[in-house]
């Protein structure tokens, strides 16, 4: 068999294999350095999630500091919240004015959201979509968007949407090695950070009816009379008093006297805002802050309350039902007050403590302003 004779290879088909190569191996680096951007900039993510002293400021650097380290367009971190929970840690803790919640939704609706979550098995990179992307980012973003599901081992914690506007940012088929990584940390940080707050919460609430105890209700009006004279707002005070409690232990016994206060609590709790702090001050005593309330609104509210409670009689355990009454002292933080917060606050809270003895004097199941005068 005669040998085949060498294939010759023209000049310019070696020089366009050359550029080939060339351009191969400039598409290759431009790649690695833009995947060592990206490994830099989670990195550096990761550590500042780390590095967060509490909820809020990992929740600040998780979606503020994504946004500004990232270059996007636009962010969105979805918490699955049942129960209310991460809801009232942060209500202590966020003011009204802030932000962040501006990037957060906290969905109680866990279908939907746990749905969606468990769809993705891993960070999925690709166009905008109107139709599955406007419900997540709670406006028109366009380009493109990464969404990280947030995951732990009892479980789905969240999702973790990233916009750009750019077509190109985020490409179907790009590695998500770092993403995935990120995201990872990002739900061991949120878990860690909401163990963290219960555990601080647990503290500072009353073990019967999970109200704010007497010690945060001292702390947090500091901070209320500050922002209201800061802001020239409102600032009210209710003092709620069950009346003839100690009639109830003694026919019916403590355990049904638990009861009866534990209903008052839910009850109240229903009749309030998020913003609003009701708090056990002592035996069948609740003081309850509201923010940015006149006298006018904190009156009528107060009147919801008595009437309210006293339409519904407690039916306890037992089978029992027994009627039950509350006496309210309502005060409000006189406009233009110039003492320091701390005299201010305990001002507040005296009048307020005042009015319902004098509503207690009065006859019980009513309420009395603080500057009534009955």
């Amino acid at each position: 068999m005669k040998p085949q004779p060498p294939t010759i290879v023209s000049e310019p088909d070696l020089q366009g294999e050359n550029r080939m190569l060339r351009d191969q191996l400039h598409r290759l680096h431009l790649d690695a350095r833009h995947n060592q951007k990206v490994m830099l900039r989670s990195r550096e993510r990761e550590l500042s999630m780390l590095g967060a002293g509490d909820l809020v400021e990992l929740l600040e650097r998780l979606t503020t500091g994504m946004r500004s380290s990232f270059g996007l367009d636009g962010i969105r971190l979805l918490l699955l919240d049942p129960c209310s929970v991460i809801r009232d840690l942060l209500a202590s803790q966020i003011n009204a004015d802030t932000g962040l919640m501006r990037n957060i939704a906290l969905c109680t609706d866990m279908g939907a959201t746990r749905d969606l979550i468990d769809s993705l098995d891993a960070p999925w990179l690709g166009p905008w979509s109107d139709q599955q992307h406007r419900m997540l980012f709670g406006r028109r973003l366009g380009g493109s968007v990464a969404l990280l599901p947030l995951r732990r081992t009892d479980g789905p914690v969240g999702l973790l949407c990233l916009g750009s506007r750019d077509r190109q940012r985020f490409r179907t088929g790009q590695a998500t090695d770092f993403l995935g990584h990120l995201a990872s940390v990002a739900a061991v940080c949120l878990e860690n950070g909401v163990n963290r707050e219960k555990l601080h919460l647990a503290g500072l609430t009353d073990s019967l009816t999970g109200l704010y105890n007497r010690r945060h209700l001292q702390h947090r009006l500091e901070q209320e009379v500050t922002r209201a004279q800061r802001y020239r707002q409102p600032l009210s005070c209710l003092f709620v008093d069950a009346d003839h409690f100690k009639r109830i232990n003694d026919v019916h016994g403590h355990a049904s006297g638990d009861q009866v206060l534990t209903t008052l609590a839910q009850r109240l709790r229903t009749r309030l805002r998020s913003s609003d702090l009701p708090t056990r001050y002592g035996g069948e005593e609740f003081a309850i802050l509201l923010p940015q309330t006149d006298a006018r609104n904190a009156h009528t509210l107060a009147h919801e309350i008595c009437e309210g409670i006293a339409a519904e009689p407690v039916t306890l355990e037992t089978g029992a039902q027994i009627k039950i009454t509350v006496s309210i002292g309502v005060a409000a933080m006189a406009e233009g007050d110039e003492r320091s917060p701390r005299e201010t606050g305990q001002a507040l809270l005296q009048a307020a403590d005042d009015a319902v003895y004098r509503a207690k004097e009065a006859g019980r199941n009513c309420v009395v302003y603080a500057t009534d005068g009955s």
